[in-house]
């Protein structure tokens, strides 16, 4: 979805769409998701050095502005999870990436990491794909990229328990 111009000055008029947008990597012309979600990697690599607990924590924190924020860009223009609002990719990324916080691990875990949260974003494995068509709003927008995250996160701790084994 590309934005003119009026959309962009009501979208970054508000903090909310800063946020949203993931400090406007949503803007990409091509695969917004994918964008934010490997924008996302450039503040995790401050927030993996948080104890797991804390992360979790920022991450739930994260994830309550981005209902927020996401709510806001959604009422201003209308349209449901608009291709903009990347901040839930953001928070899906993140909740992937919570097993390489526990017990971290180099660039070939954390690229992995990346993939199977676009792989399950992109599937929508039920309830992601539930939640996706059903729940609507700023909690929705976030809902199905939690979910996918979640689904990562599991897969990326059975192969960190697969390789410790």
């Amino acid at each position: 979805m590309t934005l003119d111009a009026e959309q962009r000055r009501a979208i970054f008029a508000h903090p909310a769409g800063w946020i949203a947008s993931g400090f406007g990597s949503g803007l990409s012309p091509f695969a917004s998701g994918t964008v934010g979600s490997a924008v996302a990697l450039i503040p995790w690599l401050a927030l993996r050095e948080l104890d797991w607990p804390l992360y979790l924590g920022a991450v739930a924190i994260a994830f309550a502005i981005g209902v927020w924020a996401s709510g806001v860009v959604i009422a201003k223009l209308g349209i449901e999870d608009p291709g903009v609002v990347v901040w839930d990719e953001f928070v899906g990324q993140w909740l992937t990436l919570l097993p390489l916080v526990v017990a971290p691990r180099g660039w070939p875990w954390i690229v992995a990491a990346f993939v199977l949260f676009r792989v399950f974003d992109v599937w929508k494995p039920w309830p992601a794909s539930w939640a996706d068509r059903s729940v609507k709003g700023g909690f929705g927008a976030m809902l199905d990229d939690v979910i996918a995250g979640a689904y990562a996160a599991i897969i990326v701790e059975l192969a960190l328990t697969l390789v410790r084994a």
